[in-house]
């Protein structure tokens, strides 16, 4: 099973030109049942715990792109991170389904060429690298910082970090990437962006979106 989500009301809401507001259709290439394989993931179930994973970046695609497109970019978000991070992993304590959740950054690439419409699985992040990958601009897109650069000082984090939800949250995380489709080659961002960076920075230049999810937990007692 593959989960598309169309994305018009994330376009208007960043300012695109409704006029031109279409939707991408983006597809996994693998995660059967609508879940995100091991291999993709920064850690995997072990003992009721977790142990470090592949962290292999997934393979995607995404449909053609509409008139007047420059450049893409893409970012993989989980909207069910525990606000709290003092409960993420800590021996006798459970973190309930419905406790406050807040959106966490694992991936994010501008500056796609307009050419690329598919990222092979690995093709920025194949195992775990002390301090991610550098933030450079690669074939396949110019590389921001993932969310474990704002609490993790060891490195810049930038390329793909993998799934890896808290081993006692009882909610089944979900893990969305969203393709935008851009009417400008190269956008003005820092050298270390953010995903709040390249959302402003985006800001008018959106053509369409669009994003897929699948979901992926390492506790056998979570539910969705």
């Amino acid at each position: 099973m593959r989960k598309t989500i169309t994305a018009a009301t994330l376009i208007l809401a960043l300012g695109a030109v409704p006029t031109l507001a279409a939707d991408l259709k983006v597809t996994f290439e693998s995660g059967k049942g609508g879940t995100l394989p091991e291999e993709n993931a920064s850690c995997i179930a072990a003992g009721g715990k977790a142990a470090a994973g592949k962290n292999k970046s997934p393979a995607f695609s995404w449909s053609k792109r509409p008139a007047g497109t420059r450049s893409y970019a893409l970012t993989m978000t989980d909207p069910d991170v525990p606000q709290d991070l003092s409960l993420l992993n800590k021996d006798g304590t459970v973190i309930a389904y419905d406790l406050p959740r807040m959106e966490f950054t694992h991936w994010i690439l501008a500056d796609i060429p307009a050419t690329v419409t598919k990222l092979a699985e690995g093709a920025d992040g194949d195992g775990l690298p002390p301090g991610g990958l550098p933030l450079e601009m690669t074939e396949h897109g110019r590389r921001g910082q993932n969310g474990f650069a704002g609490f993790l000082k060891d490195g810049p984090y930038g390329g793909y970090m993998g799934a890896c939800p808290p081993w006692n949250d009882l909610r089944i995380h979900r893990y969305r990437v969203t393709v935008y489709a851009l009417d400008i080659d190269r956008l003005t961002l820092p050298d270390a962006f953010t995903r709040a960076d390249f959302l402003a920075a985006a800001k008018g230049h959106i053509l369409a979106s669009g994003a897929a999810e699948l979901t992926y937990t390492i506790n056998a007692k979570a539910t969705k």
